[in-house]
């Protein structure tokens, strides 16, 4: 607890058109939604609790496609924040005041997060 900068390497998360589902009782998390939170869950294990929830945060990600297809990067937002919010990384993604993404070359469909605390 109490740290200002953490780095994680994830796996790839599901885009927002595959993370929610949708039933007649309403929207849902999909099955793939849910293994990505529970894979986070337990690759984010020593960085739990690492920022309290009145802590501001900047995070920046690299992300490393596993292919070269075509992806619109603003789609892996959701997923990605909402799994690190349930593996108790950050308290709540309202948290986030600065948020930055750079698509780099294909890899092996990883994303490298960098959580700091936020200096205005």
């Amino acid at each position: 607890m109490g740290n200002t900068k953490i780095d994680i390497e994830l796996p790839w998360p599901p885009t927002v058109n595959t993370y929610w589902r949708k039933s007649p009782r309403g929207m849902f998390i999909s099955k793939r939604g849910k293994e990505y939170a529970k894979e986070v869950f337990y690759i984010c294990n020593k960085y739990r609790y690492s920022f309290t929830d009145n802590q501001r945060l900047s995070i920046s990600i690299l992300a490393f496609p596993p292919d070269k297809r075509k992806r619109d990067l603003d789609n892996i937002f959701k997923g990605l924040l909402d799994s690190l919010v349930k593996a108790n990384v950050l308290s709540d993604d309202e948290q986030i005041d600065e948020l930055h993404i750079k698509r780099m070359k294909a890899k092996k469909g990883v994303v490298l997060v960098q959580i700091r605390m936020f200096n205005d």
